[in-house]
């Protein structure tokens, strides 16, 4: 028998059984930050990848009793990449980001801040985008994206049975996100999953900026422009982008 005082707590052993995955991956302040999602029951079980990039790892999560759904998409931003220093002109002119400390762990934090405000911008503006549900230091918990039970593709993997449809819901989906007063300034096929019923959703907000940002023209004709260019060369889809550039503008 152990004695109570000697006893792990219950947030202790749920977050060393969850690290077990991927022992030797997080660094003190990550797992640090990942217990706070434990604590607050936004999830319950860290589960396995679903996405690794050079920025950032999504994991899929079982989630707590504070969030309703089965699942939760955990992004872990990570802190070894030095790429965030080259992110410094989506955060000037950000009047939500004035006062940023020196060093890579307090830019890393402030970037997941500014994803969490932006999908909260995005779920505002009734656009199709993960809903954030909480984040804590460089940890972005987010709702799931799902097709058919299984992670949704990126939209670069999927083939589309009506790429018109898609196409249309994507440029309305960067007029409200422009009419609520967001650009967000990274508009790919790499940045856009396929849910359910060929729903395409937005991610990546993290580099998104405000619609009174200095380069807000410049990065909302750069996200029409490349939607464009890839549903012209993968789909035969031609559009005017000057007019759908003044039509989300507008």
């Amino acid at each position: 028998m152990v004695s109570k005082r000697k006893r792990p707590s219950r947030d202790d052993y749920m977050l060393k059984e969850a690290l077990k995955i991927e022992d030797g991956v997080f660094d003190m302040r990550t797992m640090l930050a990942l217990r706070k999602l434990f604590t607050k029951e936004i999830i319950e079980k860290l589960d396995f990848i679903i996405g690794n990039g050079k920025e950032s790892s999504v994991y899929l999560a079982d989630s707590g009793a504070a969030i309703r759904k089965d699942f939760v998409a955990v992004k872990i931003f990570k802190m070894e990449t030095s790429s965030f220093k080259k992110r410094s002109k989506y955060m000037a002119g950000d009047p939500r980001f004035k006062l940023i400390k020196k060093g890579i762990y307090a830019v890393v934090n402030e970037w997941c801040k500014k994803e969490y405000g932006n999908l909260k911008m995005a779920e505002e503006a009734g656009v199709h985008a993960p809903k954030p549900y909480a984040f804590s230091k460089n940890i972005l918990a987010m709702e799931f994206i799902e097709n058919n039970g299984a992670p949704a593709p990126l939209l670069k993997r999927s083939t589309l049975g009506n790429p018109e449809k898609v196409l249309g819901a994507i440029l309305s989906d960067i007029k409200k996100l422009y009419g609520n007063g967001l650009v967000h300034a990274d508009i790919s096929e790499y940045n856009i999953l396929i849910g359910n019923g060929e729903t395409p959703y937005l991610i990546d907000f993290g580099q998104a900026v405000l619609s009174k940002h200095p380069s807000s023209g410049e990065f909302v004709t750069r996200d029409v422009n490349n939607i464009l260019n890839y549903f012209m060369d993968k789909y035969g889809i031609i559009k005017d982008a000057k007019a759908e550039i003044s039509r989300i503008i507008s």
